[in-house]
């Protein structure tokens, strides 16, 4: 009589198993350099977040130095333009200072952090929530199904920048309020795509076979249908970071900042934009910093699918 592989082969096999897709995953990086460098860029961006703190005093932003008003002194780029106000002082700042006459580089190092903090309590929050309801509208079927769907389709059915406007004014100005309107109008997409993920997967024999064997119905959903059903939403969620992070700076941009002083993308170009002829560098650099920190996640994003999705890589 045999005997089954032992505990210690299956953990060699497993480990070989996962190494082995690690260097298939690279290998696909490595053939694709545009997202390769999508990729470098977004963990770049972390890694500025979660260090920025100690690049920059956290509360740097709220100190304002007017005699240093919109100030551009870096020798290397010369805009011919002349500073509005006497820009006198022994620092130079390497991307010019706002209207509050501080320093625009580090202001950025600031933002970045809070914008990434913003998206990710959005896209999560939401990954979350679709996963759950959509997942059960799916699996449930019949008048629940129905009753789901139709709630997505009311705010599905409004623009979502229009309707996270709306519920800025109603809520009110705070970071926190500005958050939960972006993420009201973000869910329902994540709902429908986790419902059609598991629509397919719940037709497949190992889901007859537990229901045979006796396994609960939460237990079949969250412990193996939801696990099969999950890297469709982890390259979306990975696409929708750069997205956020355009539809949150938005919202401040057009003025639902709660302070002028708040360091953060969106209110960085906002605070620039009467100034757009004297001292073009208040929007050019946050600007760019949103476009590119959003070009590396939607890179990113698409790295993770070529790796993950098992019907690209056949």
């Amino acid at each position: 009589m045999t005997s089954g592989p032992s505990p210690k082969k299956e953990e060699r096999r497993s480990s070989r198993g996962l190494r082995r897709e690690a260097l298939y995953g690279l290998h696909l990086l490595r053939k694709n350099p545009i997202v390769l460098l999508g990729s470098i860029v977004a963990l770049a961006s972390v890694v500025l977040a979660l260090s920025s703190g100690l690049i920059v005093d956290p509360n740097l932003w709220k100190t304002t130095h007017i005699a240093l008003r919109l100030c551009w002194n870096n020798p290397i780029v010369n805009w011919n333009l002349r500073n509005v106000y006497d820009c006198s002082g022994p620092t130079t700042y390497l991307l010019g200072t706002d209207n509050y006459g501080r320093d625009v580089l580090r202001m950025i190092i600031l933002a970045i952090p809070l914008d990434l903090q913003v998206s990710l309590e959005i896209v999560l929050s939401a990954v979350l929530i679709g996963t759950v309801f959509g997942g059960i509208a799916a699996y449930a079927g019949g008048s629940l199904d129905e009753l789901i769907l139709r709630l997505t389709d009311i705010f599905l059915a409004v623009p979502s920048l229009l309707l996270a406007i709306v519920l800025a004014t109603i809520l009110g100005r705070t970071l926190q309020n500005l958050t939960l309107s972006v993420l009201v109008t973000w869910w329902p997409t994540y709902v429908r795509l986790m419902r059609s993920q598991v629509l397919t997967e719940k037709e497949k024999p190992y889901v007859e076979a537990l229901r045979a064997v006796g396994a609960g119905r939460v237990r079949i959903l969250f412990r193996h249908i939801v696990p099969n059903s999950i890297y469709p939403i982890v390259v979306q969620g990975t696409l929708d970071i750069g997205s956020v992070i355009l539809t949150f700076s938005a919202l401040t941009f057009i003025g639902f900042s709660p302070s002028p002083l708040i360091p953060e993308l969106g209110n960085l170009v906002n605070q620039g934009i009467q100034y757009v002829f004297t001292a073009p560098w208040l929007i050019i650099f946050p600007g760019l910093t949103i476009f590119v920190v959003s070009l590396g996640f939607n890179l990113l994003g698409d790295g993770i699918r070529d790796i993950f999705d098992p019907r690209l890589r056949r």
